[in-house]
């Protein structure tokens, strides 16, 4: 049955670009299923969007990462309008966008997490943060955005691009391999390792071709596959979220296995760009894109 959806895109986070090409991709892919589409680029005017929505749609498809779109804001005025959207509601979007808080949620629930503390730019180049090896990422962005490792030697000073007066995150580094898992409904759809070519799974080495390897499914033993799709499933449930969500691991297995397995975060929007993950698990689980959009319009929901 055909649907008017609006697919919400762009914004002015951090993940602007990324959002616009997963929204026009999933555009598309609606368009393909036969609905009547139109394509939403959020701007920071709310009557440009309420009047962006009329007439009123079925559906909105929320195409947005990162903050503002993510992390259960626009979920709110979805809520107010009663509009059905897709993806997770607030107070999941906005507890997984908090990553100290989701920590707290995940550790609740029986998942392993790397230890942290929640300190200010200014402690991390005074030097009052645990000892290197460790990773500075801020506590609510996505897709790494202002994420860096700092390693044994380096100079914490050179960190210019940290946000003044803002907290941020230090975790202690977690050697080993990158695993992430998408979660669809109830359902894990598989798991994949991701090597980056230089340094670790940035900004660049996601959304730039030829600058990482993904090994679908990943070359884990099948014990370790079956604990991380049952903790991506754990997470997708405590946090109380709906959709298609991705989660995202360290498995350090430096030591020999059995290794340790440790939740980073859970992604409420994953990316839906022909590199993302998602997609690619989806295909690899016999969902082809067009069918894992519709999907996610089907169930889409409002906040009760």
């Amino acid at each position: 049955m055909s649907k008017r959806i609006a697919v919400l895109m762009g914004g002015w986070s951090a993940e602007r670009e990324v959002s616009l090409v997963s929204g026009a991709a999933c555009a598309g892919a609606l368009e393909a299923h036969g609905h009547d589409v139109t394509r939403i680029d959020l701007q920071r005017d709310m009557a440009t969007l309420l009047a962006a929505l009329e007439p009123r749609p079925d559906v909105v498809f929320n195409g947005l990462h990162g903050r503002w779109g993510e992390d259960g804001n626009i979920q709110g005025v979805l809520n107010i309008l009663d509009i059905p959207y897709t993806h997770s509601g607030v107070l999941a979007s906005s507890v997984a966008m908090d990553k100290p808080l989701a920590k707290t949620v995940f550790e609740a629930a029986g998942i392993p997490c790397p230890t942290g503390e929640i300190v200010t730019p200014d402690d991390i180049r005074a030097g009052r943060v645990m000892a290197p090896p460790y990773v500075v990422k801020p506590i609510d962005e996505g897709s790494s955005v202002g994420v860096h490792i700092v390693d044994e030697g380096d100079n914490a000073l050179l960190l210019d691009d940290l946000p003044p007066g803002r907290p941020v995150l230090v975790e202690p580094y977690i050697a080993g391999r990158e695993l992430t898992v998408s979660v669809m409904g109830d359902r894990a759809l598989g798991v994949t390792e991701l090597r980056p070519h230089d340094g670790f799974y940035d900004y660049t080495a996601k959304y730039t071709d030829g600058k990482t390897t993904h090994l679908c499914p990943a070359p884990v033993s099948d014990g370790v596959a079956q604990q991380a799709l049952d903790y991506a499933v754990v997470a997708h449930r405590a946090l109380g979220c709906r959709g298609v969500t991705r989660a995202d691991f360290r498995y350090d297995d430096t030591g020999g296995e059995p290794g340790r397995m440790y939740m980073l975060e859970i992604n409420t929007q994953p990316g839906m760009t022909p590199l993302s993950l998602v997609p690619e698990q989806a295909a690899h689980a016999g969902i082809s894109f067009e069918d894992l959009v519709q999907w996610m319009v089907e169930n889409a929901a409002c906040d009760s």
